[in-house]
């Protein structure tokens, strides 16, 4: 079976800077797989690489067998690739219904298939519904994180692309972020996560990447990494 995602030697560059320096990773049906690395090793920019908001410049990407390593982001949602971006990226004078009727804009045509959809994370994320008229930058940090996700989900991806999720929230939030991740992957879904807490990704992970400067040092499952030495030392704060 081909793997649900899968990067050959990906390279990308920031000018003279290259950011990414021959990636060859792989995603299975079902699975998640998270990438672990420091500050600027280039995790961003790779998810960024694989929706397309930036170009390969050397490389290829499959999703579901079908070569995207040149199509247009837009394109790439129809094939089934969503994220929810560092930092994320809500539209800030927009509602949250509004927000994620955004991110069902290839389903425009169908008002009661987005109607079903936004039920449906509404009762995955209670607040949002609590707040589905409030502009989505009067939200806090945790609630508009969740926003972010339930925006990709829109799409009805098969393969969820979750950037730093838990970038700048409280520990109680964290916990609840990460029980919906854990709870879409029970669901089915397919989810690549970049994630700075190393312990808590590694945790949830079937497998996992370690990127560092550009380039993959470390693979394996993801209770292989979590006792794997150098990553205990420079990621788990142990030895």
């Amino acid at each position: 079976m081909n793997p649900l995602l899968e990067l050959e030697s990906v390279e990308m560059a920031y000018g003279a800077i290259q950011a990414v320096k021959g990636v060859s990773l792989q995603v299975r049906t079902g699975e998640v797989v998270t990438i672990i690395g420091a500050n600027g090793a280039g995790k961003s920019t790779l998810l960024k690489g694989i929706v397309g908001l930036e170009p390969l410049a050397a490389g290829r990407l499959w999703v579901n067998g079908q070569d995207c390593s040149r199509m247009p982001a837009h394109q790439r949602v129809g094939v089934g690739i969503a994220l929810a971006p560092e930092g994320r990226g809500v539209f800030p004078d927009q509602t949250v219904r509004e927000n994620l009727m955004l991110g069902a804009y290839t389903f425009r045509r169908d008002p009661a298939r987005v109607q079903t959809l936004i039920e449906q994370e509404f009762e995955r994320f209670p607040r949002l519904a609590e707040r589905e008229s409030q502009a989505a930058g009067t939200l806090s940090g945790g609630e508009q994180q969740m926003l972010a996700i339930s925006r990709a989900l829109m799409s009805e991806p098969k393969l969820l692309l979750l950037d730093e999720p838990s970038l700048g929230l409280a520990p109680l939030i964290i916990v609840e972020i990460f029980r919906s991740i854990r709870a879409l992957r029970a669901s089915g879904l397919t989810i690549l996560l970049v994630e700075q807490m190393a312990n808590q990704a590694l945790a949830v992970a079937d497998r996992a990447y370690v990127l560092e400067t550009g380039r993959v040092t470390l693979e394996g499952s993801g209770p292989e990494l979590l006792r794997h030495p150098a990553v205990r030392t420079a990621y788990l704060g142990t030895h």
